[in-house]
């Protein structure tokens, strides 16, 4: 008899997420070997090249895990799946230090994940500051956290627990803050540096993760934040969408994860165009044309400087649409205005028919 649906589900996501990771680690070894080493290129053709291991090193895959079930469940997918690839597994936990006793608690998921042999495993410590509002700051914390530890230990991937309820409140989120197709475009299935940050669950729902850990008599924590009304998600998660459910029948979720992925392909295509568009539109000294601009469709000439205004240092976290309409105002609403004030103590001004983008 086999695992149980919920159980197997959840490995043949990780499964195939790891598939991935390894593919792209043989391909890069692979490309390694038929580059040739500065050194070995210097010494000249007769010379013969130092021998080459027949196989790359074993890939490490680390698991961000808080100890909730999403988490957990990716965890044990996770340890299970990894030495059937020759995968090394490991994982990591993020104490942001907001709750009493988090420092517990992260010891307590540490003991969990040594105890799936998962090796690395350590606890990491972060000071959550304020930019952008509490979520948005533990946020920032955390992804800093675990670059770093992804840094530290060599590792080709970490993988996030975010479920395709995850991926519906983050596209609500976008829809609410007006930023565009990109922010409807949700989270990608791979992001961060050379596609680090991996999500097997997008296409997982929350209860499978969570049924998954029950089968398994893993023990789950539950974030109080997860509930408290004073976040902006939680309210979602607990008032908004079961309101749209109850308005609009079940399968809103299932129908928004789809509207990201569509948007997630237009917005691919679209900043594709827009990479384009900038080169185009600037003159021999790197500085963009506003006539060339003019001439852009707005969604590609947004794009262009939206991609321009955070060249100059506007966080894109800060950086929001009306930001954009404002700067886009200089080239279709020319009337002398003054300079744009934008995040990051970025101005943007029209001089002699160019854009200027800089920091003040």
């Amino acid at each position: 008899m086999g695992p149980h649906p919920a159980v197997a589900a959840i490995r043949l996501a990780v499964r195939r997420v790891l598939h991935d990771v390894l593919t792209d680690h043989i391909r890069s070894a692979d490309l390694s070997r038929r580059t040739p080493h500065p050194e070995l290129a210097e010494a000249g053709a007769g010379r013969q090249r130092a021998a080459l291991p027949e196989r790359p090193d074993t890939p490490l895959v680390l698991v961000a895990c808080s100890g909730g079930a999403d988490s957990m469940a990716l965890a044990s997918a996770l340890a299970f799946e990894a030495p059937k690839l020759s995968v090394r597994a490991g994982g990591i936990t993020v104490d942001h230090g907001l709750q009493d006793g988090s420092d517990t608690r992260a010891a307590e998921v540490v003991d969990r994940l040594t105890a799936m042999h998962l090796d690395p495993v350590e606890s990491v410590a972060v000071r959550v500051g304020h930019d952008g509002g509490p979520e948005a700051a533990a946020r920032d914390a955390r992804y800093a956290a675990l670059d770093a530890a992804a840094e530290r230990h060599g590792a080709a991937a970490v993988l996030l627990g975010h479920t395709r309820d995850d991926q519906a409140e983050t596209v609500l989120l976008g829809l609410a803050r007006g930023s565009g197709i990109r922010s409807l475009s949700g989270m990608a299935a791979a992001s961060g540096p050379a596609g680090r940050y991996r999500r097997p669950f997008l296409q997982l729902d929350r209860q499978t993760a969570r049924k998954a850990c029950l089968v398994q008599s893993l023990p789950v924590w539950d974030d109080p934040h997860n509930i408290d009304p004073a976040y902006t998600r939680s309210r979602l998660r607990h008032e908004g969408l079961p309101a749209l459910e109850k308005a609009l029948g079940k399968g809103v979720v299932e129908a928004l994860a789809r509207t990201a992925q569509l948007s997630r392909d237009d917005a691919d295509a679209l900043d594709t165009w827009a990479a384009q568009a900038d080169r185009a539109a600037r003159d021999d000294a790197g500085r963009l044309e506003c006539a060339k601009l003019y001439a852009l469709p707005p969604a590609v000439r947004r794009r262009v400087l939206r991609r321009a205004a955070m060249e100059a240092g506007s966080p894109a976290g800060s950086l929001f649409a009306r930001h954009i309409e404002e700067v886009d105002r200089l080239i279709t609403g020319w009337r002398g205005q003054r300079a744009i004030n934008l995040p990051g103590r970025v101005e943007a001004m029209r001089q002699g028919g160019r854009l200027v983008i800089r920091q003040s």
